[in-house]
C-alpha cells in the first residue's frame, strides 16, 4: 500500500485533481525549480489522459541522454524554470503542441498562461472574438508565440460576473461550450449528422 509522501497524494487529494496540481504541484515547483515525474504526468492526464504513454515514449525516445523518465522529467522542469521564453522552450525545445505545452505551463505560471483547447475557442467564437482553433496543429514559431499570447488575450478579456482571474475565465469559457454542446446533443438525440463537428478535442497534443 501506498503512503503519502511529497509527490505520492492521497487517494481523496488526487481525486480533486486540479485542486492538487494548482495547488500543491505549483507549491512545490515553486519551491523546488523543478517536478517528479509523478507530478509532471499529473499534468498530462489531466489535460488528456490518452496522451500520457505517448507523451512518455516520446521523451524517453528523444531525451534518453538524461536517464530515466524521472531524470528526464526533472530536467525539462528545471529548463522550463530557467528559461526566458517558456513557450519555446517547451515547444522548440522539448517537443509539445501547444493544447499539451499551454496547460503545463498554465500550471506553473496560471496568471501568464492559459489553456489553450478547443473548447475555449468555441467559446470565443460565440463571443465574437478572433477564431484561434488552427495554433493546436502549428509549431512553434515567433509568429505562433504571438498567435497565443493573443489568445490568452482574448480570454483575460472576457467579461464575466466575478471573474477576475485568468484561470477562471479560462473554466467558464470550457463550462459554456460543454454546457452549449450539451444542449446540441440532447436537441438532436445525440445523434450526429454527416457534417456534425466532432466532440472538441485538442489534437494534435
Amino acid at each position: 500500500m501506498s503512503t503519502e509522501g511529497p509527490t505520492s497524494p492521497s487517494g481523496l487529494k488526487f481525486y480533486w485533481l486540479e485542486e492538487y496540481l494548482f495547488v500543491d504541484v505549483r507549491r512545490r515547483f515553486q519551491a523546488d525549480r523543478q517536478l517528479s515525474a509523478f507530478d509532471f504526468f499529473s499534468i498530462i492526464i489531466w489535460k488528456s489522459n490518452r496522451s500520457k504513454s505517448k507523451v512518455a515514449r516520446r521523451l524517453l525516445d528523444k531525451h534518453k541522454e538524461h536517464g530515466d523518465l524521472e531524470a528526464i522529467v526533472r530536467k525539462l522542469t528545471r529548463d522550463l524554470a530557467d528559461a526566458s521564453d517558456k513557450l519555446a522552450c517547451i515547444m522548440e525545445t522539448w517537443g509539445f503542441w501547444l493544447p499539451l505545452a499551454s496547460a503545463i505551463l498554465t500550471v506553473l505560471w496560471p496568471d501568464e498562461f492559459t489553456v489553450f483547447d478547443v473548447r475555449a475557442c468555441e467559446a470565443l467564437r460565440g463571443l465574437g472574438k478572433e477564431d484561434f482553433s488552427k495554433l493546436a496543429s502549428r509549431t512553434y514559431s515567433p509568429t505562433l508565440a504571438a498567435d497565443y499570447r493573443r489568445f490568452v488575450g482574448a480570454v483575460r478579456s472576457v467579461e464575466a460576473e466575478g471573474l477576475t482571474k485568468l484561470r477562471d475565465k479560462d473554466r467558464h469559457l470550457w463550462g459554456e461550450s460543454a454546457r452549449d454542446q450539451l444542449e446540441r446533443d440532447i436537441a438532436n438525440g445525440f445523434v450526429k449528422s454527416p457534417s456534425a463537428q466532432e466532440t472538441p478535442s485538442s489534437k494534435p497534443e
